[in-house]
C-alpha cells in the first residue's frame, strides 16, 4: 500500500521545490514565512520530513529534497498545474483567481481524477500564469527567451509571458493594472528610485521593483511577423 502523506507535508515539499528553483537557501524561517505557520511548527515538520526520508540538509545548511521528496513534490505540483488549467480552460475562471483555489483543491485529487485530467489537458504546457509544471530557475527562463521586467529595455515593446503566482495579492494587484499573461507592455522609463513607468493596455502606470522582478516578459513580435 502506498505511503500516505499529510496535506501539510505536501505543502512543505512543494514550497521547498519552488524556493530551490528560485536559488534561495531553504531554511525553516523561509518556510514559516511562505506557509504562514509558526517557527516551532516548521521545526517539528522539518524533523519529521527528515525522519521520513523526504528531505535532508545541504552543505550550506539549507534543506533539499531527496529523490523521494522530489517525487512527492512533483506530483503535488502537477496536480496544482492540472487544476489551474481545468479551472481556466474548462470552467472559465480568471487567471488572477485560480491559484488560491488550486492550492485548496490540489490535495483532494484522486489518482483516477488526475489521470482523467491528464487525458483531457495533457501533462505538459503552461498554466494560465504562463508557468511550466515544475518551477523554473531564472537561468532556465532566460534560455527560453524571457527576462524579468526589471531587465527590460526602455522604449521597447514586450509581451508578458509569465507571472509569479505564489502571492495572490500580487496577482490581484497586477490584474488591477491590466498586467496579465500575454498582455503587451512597454517600458517607458526606469526611475532613479527603482520604479518603472510602463505602458499597459489601460495606459501608463508606475510599478515598483518588488512587483516588476516577478513579471517575466519576452520581446513582442515585429509587425512583419504578426502579418505572417
Amino acid at each position: 500500500m502506498p505511503e500516505e502523506i499529510t496535506i501539510s507535508k505536501e505543502d512543505y515539499l512543494k514550497a521547498i521545490l519552488e524556493a530551490d528553483s528560485e536559488g534561495r537557501i531553504v531554511i525553516p524561517a523561509l518556510l514559516a514565512h511562505w506557509l504562514e505557520v509558526s517557527p516551532p511548527a516548521v521545526t517539528k515538520a522539518v524533523k519529521r520530513l527528515k525522519q521520513d526520508g523526504f528531505i535532508d540538509a545541504k552543505a550550506d545548511g539549507g534543506l533539499r529534497l531527496t529523490a523521494k521528496g522530489k517525487e512527492t513534490a512533483y506530483r503535488t505540483a502537477l496536480r496544482h498545474h492540472l487544476i489551474e488549467r481545468m479551472l481556466s480552460e474548462i470552467f472559465g475562471m480568471e487567471w488572477h483567481e485560480i491559484h488560491a483555489e488550486a492550492e485548496r483543491l490540489e490535495h483532494a485529487v484522486s489518482p483516477a481524477f488526475e489521470a482523467k485530467l491528464i487525458e483531457k489537458l495533457g501533462d505538459k504546457g503552461v498554466c494560465p500564469h504562463g508557468n511550466e509544471v515544475l518551477p523554473e530557475a531564472p537561468a532556465q527562463r532566460k534560455r527560453r527567451g524571457m527576462l524579468p521586467l526589471t531587465e527590460a529595455q526602455e522604449h521597447t515593446d514586450y509581451v508578458v509571458s509569465s507571472l509569479y503566482e505564489r502571492d495572490p495579492k500580487l496577482l490581484q494587484f497586477l490584474h488591477k493594472l491590466d498586467i496579465g499573461p500575454n498582455a503587451p507592455v512597454r517600458v517607458l522609463e526606469r526611475n532613479y528610485d527603482d520604479t518603472w513607468r510602463i505602458q499597459t493596455p489601460s495606459g501608463p502606470t508606475i510599478i515598483g521593483k518588488s512587483a516588476a522582478e516577478r513579471i517575466w516578459v519576452r520581446a513582442a513580435p515585429s509587425p512583419e511577423r504578426k502579418r505572417k
